[in-house]
Order: C-alpha cells, then structure tokens, then sequence
C-alpha cells in the first residue's frame, strides 16, 4: 500500500497542508478535509463543471485533478471569493439578474466567470464557448450572461 503524501497549497488566501493519499481527488479534499462544502460534485467525470475551482487562476473541474498535483499552488473556492459580508461582484450579479436558481450549479458557474472577469473575456461568443463546461437545468443561460455584463459594469473592480 503506498503512502500518503505531505502537501502545502493556498487555499482561499491561506497556506494549508495535507496529508494525502494516491488517488484523492481535489474535490474530496476540499469538501471532506477543508470543509469547503460549496464545491459541489455533479457528474464525477468532469462534464458537468459543478465541481470548478480556480487553480492558479484558471478554472479546471476539481473531480479530475489529483490532490497531489497541487503542490505549491493557489486554489480558490466559492467560499473564497467573498470579502466578509462583501459578496465578489459576479455573487452580486447572480443574485440581481436571477442567475441563481437551484443554486447546483451556481459555485461552479460562479467561479468560471471570475475567471472570465479575470481575464477580460467580453466577446459573447467567446464567454459562452468557455462557460460550455458548466452545465445549468435552470436558467437557460440567458441571466447568468446578464450577471456577467452586469458583474463587468460593476463599481466593484477591486475584487476583479
């Protein structure tokens, strides 16, 4: 039987380190060891993008990333991105244009358009073809779009 290995990364802001197994997932490492239970698994395959975090500032699906592999890097959650009681301006958005409704899908679609503030993707061509990893029952799409224009206008540029 192997052993586990010691990892240090950021998670949130703050430097943590693991003990971990072979195998483990990201996924599960954050949910059952940190208690970042707002990264949700849908599909276990990396299909459905319930599960995204930002590793290194990019989105990935947490369900196929070997914990291990993150040695030394930033991880931000949905629990992350807020500033106390100050929600991050794409949370904001999600709630005013009713981007949010069974709320599943929301962490991981929230966490890929920070990613597309982040990087000042504005073609709507361009945002679609990359939010095509996160699948939403719901909304049709239409309102998460409008959170993201309306995240993009915000005066809240200071968390962007």
């Amino acid at each position: 039987m192997s052993e586990s290995s010691s990892i240090t990364f950021r998670l949130n802001g703050r430097t943590r380190t693991f003990n971990v197994p072979p195998g483990r997932r990201l996924l599960d490492l954050i949910r059952e060891e940190a208690g970042m239970t707002g990264t949700k698994e849908g599909c276990g395959a990396g299909e459905c993008g319930a599960c995204t975090v930002l590793l290194d500032g990019r989105p990935v699906p947490s369900c196929l990333i070997f914990a291990v592999s993150c040695d030394g890097q930033e991880i931000t959650t949905i629990e992350g991105l807020a500033t106390g009681a100050v929600l991050h301006p794409i949370q904001e958005a999600m709630i005013h244009t009713g981007g949010v409704q069974c709320g599943f899908c929301t962490p991981g679609v929230v966490m890929t358009s920070v990613a597309l503030l982040e990087h000042s993707v504005t073609d709507p061509d361009e945002r679609k073809r990359r939010l095509a990893g996160n699948l939403c029952r719901c909304t049709g799409y239409v309102k998460i779009f409008d959170a993201i224009e309306k995240a993009e206008q915000s005066s809240g540029e200071d968390h962007v």
